[in-house]
């Protein structure tokens, strides 16, 4: 066989290879020959607009077979695709848009009516692409290394994201040394978990099609309870699969079978801040890479408990990659000092969309040999006695919040957008360690909480809302003018933005749960009304106090349940319904 240029032209061999194979199952089951058959009849369609080398298609599509799909139809055109979470509120989606100015924004049709509308065509997949078998001659992969291949969307601290344009040379070889590292073959089995628009999800769909193993699409209420993820994954015969730092840390702590089929458990995004317990049937391995980087930079297995000290690295540089460890002179430090990590090789990216000072800032030459490029990430890292990488931290105001990258000041612009509003935002960890975002503000007397957590709902994605909202006579700033964050006050000793006064809890059982949610949010106290998403609550927390509610209270409720009775109030009647029938006689 002809050895592939690029990651689709290696689907489609492989799809060709074993048309019967499985490639990937959400509530159906794609085939390989199905998967090709509804890429290439999509693909023509693109081609018949014009799409090819270096035109910007959107994906607006949930994690799905018809996400892989038009991500393979995309490439199969040579053009690049841009993926858009459709989580995410209107006004982002249309700022990404805005910046990247696609051709076309590919979507089912039920999402494309809530699309902005700009110089962009919408494309709605249909059920005649979604199940139609073709004969039209292959849409062949006309790419070349230096091609784009797919733009990722980050925080950004100018106030809007930022596109950053990574390459199909960086692809390829982020494909091939994962393929060699962790020996995928067709028989694997990997879960598809992470947010289209977060470069995990590039990670989790190419490698596996490339080697012809199979895709498979958790539910939302799965992929967000540590128990039910790994109930799924034994149950799946998941065999590899990614997990957020986040996550992968409270599923550590469960007890797993021995005959677990999972043999590689990946994590990253985020520091990790646990060894492995001793016995794990698998192999837990961590990993280091910004976008810029496509996707993984550096990676290393991590020793159990016992078996080394200290916090787990980050591992060592992958396949064609080449990391520097440099001080504030641009000169190499020594194995264990302090230094700014700068990543070189094929998986560099071309730089950020239409950025070109950003650009030559962040990305520069190589002050040790000057011709190589380097992305400079950030990121202070140490050189351990063995070689590896150590995270130690940013050397700005990026934080990561449950796994996802954030800029400060992306946040302070959202709340800003408000008439009236001066704010500064910090991170400072919660009692469980997690990230909790604060936002500070300078407000009208008049402002409520209710009408800034609209106004930064419409903006930003949820992990990025704050948790809390803190009301301030003025901020504190250094001689510059700068905000000064490290004197912004503790959130408990401070005025707290509100709406009405809170309600206190009536029963016995409110003031149970308002303890209990109070405690999970890093709060003094709630009102029985209050949302607890609107707190700052999400998905993981939610698992939590699910587990606690069983603990204290000796019920089950669904997540689903928690989603749709987000107040003290509202989950007291369901705790005390589901007591009481506990209570009848039989």
């Amino acid at each position: 066989m002809q050895e592939a240029l690029s990651v689709p032209d290696m689907v489609v061999q492989r799809g060709r290879t074993a048309p019967a194979a499985l490639a990937v199952a959400d509530a159906t089951f794609l085939s390989y020959g199905a998967l090709l058959d509804r890429a290439n009849l999509l693909a023509h369609g693109l081609r018949a607009q014009g799409v090819g080398r270096e035109w910007l298609v959107a994906l607006l599509l949930p994690r799905s077979a018809d996400l892989v799909v038009a991500a393979l139809a995309i490439l199969s055109t040579g053009a690049a695709y841009v993926p858009l979470d459709p989580a995410w509120p209107i006004e982002r989606i249309a700022a990404v848009l805005d910046d990247a100015r696609p051709a076309l924004v590919v979507t089912r049709p039920d999402q494309a009516a809530t699309l902005p509308t700009g110089p962009w065509t919408v494309v709605a997949l249909d059920d005649r692409v979604s199940t139609c078998s073709t004969v039209q001659a292959p849409c062949r992969p006309t790419s070349r290394p230096d091609d784009l291949a797919y733009v990722i969307y980050t925080s950004g601290s100018s106030g809007r994201p930022k596109g950053v344009e990574l390459t199909h040379a960086g692809l390829l070889n982020l494909v091939r040394w994962h393929c060699a590292t962790f020996a995928i073959t067709p028989s694997d089995r990997a879960p598809l978990m992470a947010s289209p628009a977060f470069d995990a999800s590039v990670w989790e769909m190419w490698p596996y099609l490339a080697a012809g193993a199979s895709l498979h699409v958790p539910s939302e209420a799965t992929r967000a309870d540590p128990e039910a993820l790994r109930d799924w994954l034994i149950t799946s015969a998941i065999t590899v699969g990614f997990v957020a730092t986040p996550m992968a840390e409270r599923m550590l702590a469960l007890p797993w079978p021995a005959a677990t089929p999972l043999r590689t458990l990946l994590t990253g995004a985020d520091t990790l801040h646990r060894r492995p317990p001793p016995g794990l049937p698998f192999t837990l391995v961590n990993n280091y890479g910004p976008t810029e980087c496509t996707v993984v930079a550096t990676s290393g297995v991590v020793a159990p408990e016992g078996l080394a000290d200290g916090l787990p690295g980050i591992g060592l540089p992958i396949l064609n990659t080449r990391v520097r460890v440099l001080d504030g002179a641009g000169r190499p430090v020594a194995p264990g000092e302090d230094g700014e990590l700068y990543v070189g090789g094929l998986g560099v990216a071309r730089g950020y969309r239409g950025m070109e000072g950003l650009t030559a800032e962040r990305f520069v030459t190589d002050p040790l040999d000057g011709t190589a490029r380097l992305y400079r990430t950030g990121d202070r890292v140490q050189i351990t006695a063995d070689g590896e990488l150590r995270f130690l931290g940013r050397l700005d105001d990026q934080v990561k919040i449950r796994g996802q990258r954030v800029e400060l000041d992306e946040i302070v612009a959202a709340l800003e957008a408000h008439p009236g509003v001066r704010a500064a935002v910090t991170a400072p960890p919660g009692q469980d360690g997690e990230r909790r975002l604060i936002a500070y503000v300078v407000a009208e007397p008049g402002l409520t909480r209710s009408a800034l957590l609209a106004t930064v709902r419409a903006r930003l994605p949820d992990y990025m809302v704050p948790a809390r909202f803190v009301r301030l006579p003025a901020l504190p700033l250094m001689a510059s003018g700068k905000v000064d964050r490290a004197r912004l006050p503790d959130p408990d000793d401070a005025m707290p933005l509100a709406d009405a006064a809170p309600l206190a809890p009536r029963s016995p059982i409110e003031v149970r749960l308002a303890t209990l949610v109070s405690g999970l949010l890093d709060l003094p106290s709630i009102g029985v009304t209050d949302d607890l998403f609107d707190l700052g609550g999400h998905s993981l927390l939610a698992t939590q106090l699910i587990v606690r509610l069983r603990d204290v209270f000796g019920v089950d409720l669904s997540l689903r349940t928690v989603f749709d009775h987000p107040t003290v109030a509202e989950l007291a009647v369901e705790v005390e319904r589901r007591v009481l029938s506990c209570l009848k006689p039989a």
